[in-house]
């Protein structure tokens, strides 16, 4: 059994967590806690052996938290998602392989495209694949058709994986962090389009990628996990572009584990991560 607290921070509460489970005799097998000093902030997550009555327990565990404290004991082990695609396919078949090989740690219920081209991947896997255009639409419509294919699906996490379009506020609105998206940059550097170009063109010595959720803000959200890797002056554009890729895949791989080991916490515009 998994249980993940976010509550404010004051003194006393690894103990006053840990009484309730041994009043109850479970037995912790990992405990990870973390205080951000500056916001007053207390993080923890644990694995205990036994399985027990959820709600009994996060009652328990509301009369010795603070006010307003955010619980979750044993969520799903198994999330639900639906991936947004454009054309870029190596984000795509790595999630799908993974999901073949029952390692994600999640179930692709289905895969959205705006354009055809990755529907024979998606088939070969036995994955639904629905083309929504954007072509032709207003941004409200095309948005609203993706929405309805979701909603049939009741996914726990939408996965961003090289879906090039931007998502309005109220569509993201509809899903607060909950939509995953992987950039093509180590943010907040080359924020936008054509990151690679971009690199290029000031001549850095490092490229990465960005895992993060998304919000109102393009490319701001709450950052997961990053990577990078060196370059030099004898690579051009498409030499970035082709590094890119593999480290963009790595990334969003990482992440998604995280996530769906509900290893990640977000407060604010921060997230706290306990990793493996």
């Amino acid at each position: 059994m998994v249980i993940v607290i976010q509550c404010a921070d004051r003194t006393g509460l690894v103990s006053a967590i840990t009484a309730v489970l041994a009043a109850n005799k479970l037995n912790i097998v990992s405990l990870r806690e973390y205080v951000d000093q500056t916001e007053n902030r207390f993080y923890m997550r644990l694995e205990v052996t036994e399985q027990f009555d959820a709600v009994l327990l996060e009652t328990e565990f509301q009369q010795v938290l603070p006010a307003g404290a955010l619980i979750s004991i044993n969520p799903s082990p198994n999330k639900k998602i639906v991936l947004l695609v454009t054309k870029e396919y190596h984000c795509l078949t790595d999630i799908l392989v993974k999901n073949y090989f029952n390692s994600l740690g999640a179930t692709v219920a289905a895969v959205i495209g705006n354009y055809p081209t990755l529907q024979d991947i998606c088939r070969r896997f036995d994955i639904p694949f629905f083309l929504v255009s954007h072509e032709n639409k207003e941004h409200a419509t095309f948005e609203s058709e993706i929405t309805e294919v979701i909603q049939q699906y009741e996914p726990d996490y939408i996965v961003l994986a090289k879906f090039m379009r931007i998502l309005s506020p109220d569509f993201v609105a509809g899903l607060p962090m909950r939509i995953i998206n992987i950039h093509h940059s180590f943010l907040p550097a080359f924020i936008g389009a054509n990151p690679y170009r971009k690199a290029f063109e000031r001549g850095v010595k490092l490229i990465g990628a960005t895992a993060h959720f998304v919000t109102n803000d393009l490319d701001e959200g709450p950052i997961i996990t990053q990577q990078t890797i060196p370059v030099n002056h004898s690579q051009v554009t498409a030499d970035m572009v082709k590094a890119g890729k593999e480290i963009e895949t790595s990334v969003l791989a990482k992440a998604l584990r995280l996530v769906f080991d509900d290893r990640v916490f977000v407060y604010r515009n921060k997230t706290v991560v306990f990793d493996w």
